[in-house]
């Protein structure tokens, strides 16, 4: 993704990696989660407030590429870049080494949104996301 649009610094912790010493897997699921949300507070909404309205974004599809393993204390950046694919909210999201920019993760995923169950386009997520948005 060459155009990033929001990013957040975060750190690994000791019980995050496994026995190997590197983050478990699932764990860079839990740091891109955590970012989308972040993004998603910058933009002036709440997940959690969409989801008490009814609205619920949720994971379609991912694609993960693990790269360079992070370990137990490094600090890395996670970005952020986003389009829109149809009804999709479609998500590139990064992870790089702070300490020297490498590429530790790299993942694309995408996103639909429930309306009170039913698959549908929310105008508060195009609202929100509207000057980051363009269509494939």
């Amino acid at each position: 993704m060459s155009k990033y649009i929001y990013e957040t610094h975060m750190e690994v912790r000791d019980y995050e990696c496994d026995i190997q010493g590197i983050v478990n897997n699932a764990n860079y699921l839990h740091y891109i989660e955590h970012t989308r949300h972040l993004f998603l507070l910058t933009t002036g909404l709440s997940f959690s407030q969409m989801h008490e309205r009814g609205i619920d974004a949720v994971v379609a599809r991912m694609n993960l590429q693990y790269k360079i393993p992070l370990r137990c204390d490094d600090e890395f950046i996670s970005r952020l870049g986003l389009k829109k694919d149809g009804i999709r909210y479609v998500f590139y999201q990064d992870l790089y080494r702070a300490s020297d920019e490498k590429l530790c993760f790299k993942s694309v995923v995408e996103l639909v949104v429930l309306i009170n169950g039913r698959l549908g386009n929310s105008e508060e997520y195009d609202a929100a996301f509207a000057k980051y948005l363009t269509e494939e």
